[in-house]
């Protein structure tokens, strides 16, 4: 078994990173593999709604790197979703990411497990966490349940850690 986790923040080593390696950690530890892409430094065009994925089975945009992701993506049993909070929702280019990624998916991601996680300073992690999850909702994957909102708060790098939640 595969999961592939998605790091949506712009900040390679921040606490969205260190929220994932717990994830990926736990998920290891019981025998499942990761693997983590980080999206949220690239340069992404948000999805231009053209229909032409639906044709084709891919992006018009025609970006090998997007390539790549989804068919690992496509390949893996399971998806997290990981996303710091900016102005009370998910990054820019990981909404950029997510649109272009499901939009073309096109029922691939159908019956596989899938995970949300927010990251943030003070607020805005429910609405994120939700954000997130109408994602892998729509795709009619299973959410993976918790016993609370995955949402985990710190500002610095390494606070994320200091959440006792």
């Amino acid at each position: 078994m595969k999961v592939i986790a998605i790091n949506g923040s712009p900040h390679p080593h921040g606490n969205t990173a260190l929220c994932l390696e717990t994830v990926c950690g736990e998920l290891e530890a019981r025998g499942v593999e990761t693997e983590t892409l980080s999206v949220g430094r690239k340069t992404l065009g948000g999805c231009l709604g053209c229909g032409g994925c639906a044709k084709t089975g891919r992006c018009v945009q025609n970006d090998e790197e997007m390539d790549q992701w989804c068919q690992k993506i496509w390949a893996a049993d399971g998806l997290v979703l990981a996303s710091p909070v900016h102005y009370a929702s998910m990054g820019g280019t990981m909404k950029c990411f997510l649109d272009r990624l499901f939009y073309q998916s096109q029922g691939r991601l159908r019956g596989k497990a899938g995970a949300s996680v927010a990251v943030l300073r003070r607020s805005g992690g429910v609405t994120t966490f939700d954000d997130l999850n109408h994602y892998l909702l729509i795709s009619e994957m299973f959410v993976v349940p918790s016993f609370y909102w995955n949402a985990v708060h710190g500002a610095a790098p390494g606070e994320a850690a200091q959440d006792a939640e």
